[in-house]
């Protein structure tokens, strides 16, 4: 068996809780009121979001060559 890794981002909201976001999977995004289940409903979505790119015999993206980097600005 492959293990896939996905890089989220998870963003605080406003009124509580966690947006996550799954970049490599467009339209990947789930909620947790707490980091934890922030994470844990991340993988639950991203496990879905597999098992239906295999349903319909799409490819399944992989996050392994990405590469990630902080790009600030002056806020002035």
């Amino acid at each position: 068996m492959k293990v896939l890794n996905y890089r989220v981002i998870l963003r605080k909201e406003p009124e509580g809780g966690y947006t996550v976001i799954v970049p490599a999977l467009p339209g990947c995004v789930t909620y947790g009121e707490t980091i934890e289940e922030a994470i844990k409903m991340a993988k639950e979505a991203i496990e879905l979001y597999v098992e239906s790119l295999k349903a319909h015999n799409e490819e399944v993206p992989s996050d392994d060559e990405t590469l990630e980097v902080v790009v600030s600005i002056a806020n002035p």
